[in-house]
């Protein structure tokens, strides 16, 4: 009887061990996950020398995250005028199991142009990691396809000058209900095709799109959309044009309080979205050249009085 019981004891031992080797073989088998890959500005997969370059990466870990990891390196199949290699670590993330991993860096002033492998490494702390390559092309800044910089930047309240050459007119002025808002804003160095949002925002939202595909027309108030096409020479974009003479275009007024905004081709029921509400606003300006898939973007933090 003794030696029965023994013999089972052993029988389930060995069924208990088996069943841990298992599952640690399992567990040391996982490995990270990564999704929702951006490089560039509306995932443009870009960047220039001296400038800011933008990384989004969703990762989720096998046990918990250990770091990120990005490497700019050259590839074999290119010639390049130099040897040249980028890494960044970010261990902000370690002990998470899920991260969003957006960061904005600048690419070193001594890179060189060229074709570059884009590697994303996830290292979780069970050992694991996750490696995957993208290609991104790095030019000189006189040297990207298109180039887009504010050179016309204003915001009016009823008609008078709210915000021109970096300074606001009055600091104690704010747009509350009925004000009349309206902006101009204009772009150099641009051609091809494109197009361009003009955007008012509440912070309460908290919906902050860095390209025309992020948005999320049910977060923003429409001010002005406005298009270019086939744009022969690098040239100025402006949603009031200037033909030497006369403006080709007036600027669009947008109520404060107003039931619909000036997107186009519908309008959008600004009631309906609950878009008017107390607290801070952004004025965000987006643009994409959809001939070279190039983004732009600026803002500024309105004072409203709602």
């Amino acid at each position: 009887m003794k030696t029965t019981k023994l013999i089972l004891a052993s029988v389930f031992a060995a069924i208990a061990f088996t069943g841990c080797s298992n599952d640690d073989s399992e567990k040391e088998q996982a490995i990270p996950a990564i999704d929702k890959i951006e490089l560039g500005l509306g995932n443009n997969e870009t960047a220039t020398i001296g400038e800011d370059f933008h990384f989004n990466a969703e990762v989720t870990a096998a046990d918990k995250i250990k770091n990120v990891q990005v490497k700019i390196v050259q590839k074999s199949t290119e010639t390049y005028s130099k040897v040249w290699s980028h890494e960044i670590t970010w261990t902000q993330y370690a002990d998470a199991k899920n991260a969003t991993v957006h960061k904005h860096f600048d690419i070193p002033e001594d890179a060189v142009e060229g074709k570059y492998d884009f590697i994303i490494i996830v290292n979780d702390q069970n050992g694991t990691k996750l490696e995957v390559t993208k290609t991104i092309t790095i030019y000189k800044l006189e040297n990207i396809p298109v180039n887009p910089v504010v050179s016309v930047f204003t915001l009016f309240i009823n008609d008078s000058f709210m915000y021109r050459k970096g300074k606001f007119s009055d600091a104690n002025a704010k747009y509350k209900n009925n004000d009349i808002f309206s902006s101009q804003v204009t772009l150099e160095g641009i051609k091809g095709d494109g197009i361009m949002y003009l955007l008012l925002i509440n912070k309460n939202a908290k919906h902050n799109p860095e390209s025309v595909d992020q948005i999320d027309f049910k977060k923003v108030i429409v001010y002005d959309v406005i298009e270019h096409k086939n744009v022969a020479d690098a040239s100025q974009f402006s949603n009031v044009p200037w033909d030497g003479v006369k403006f080709t275009r007036e600027k669009p007024n947008l109520i404060i309080g107003a039931a619909k905004d000036n997107n186009s081709p519908v309008q959008q029921d600004l009631i309906a979205n609950k878009s008017w509400a107390t607290g801070d606003y952004t004025f965000l300006v987006l643009y994409k050249n959809t001939t070279y898939n190039i983004n732009f973007s600026q803002s500024i933090d309105l004072p409203f009085a709602l």
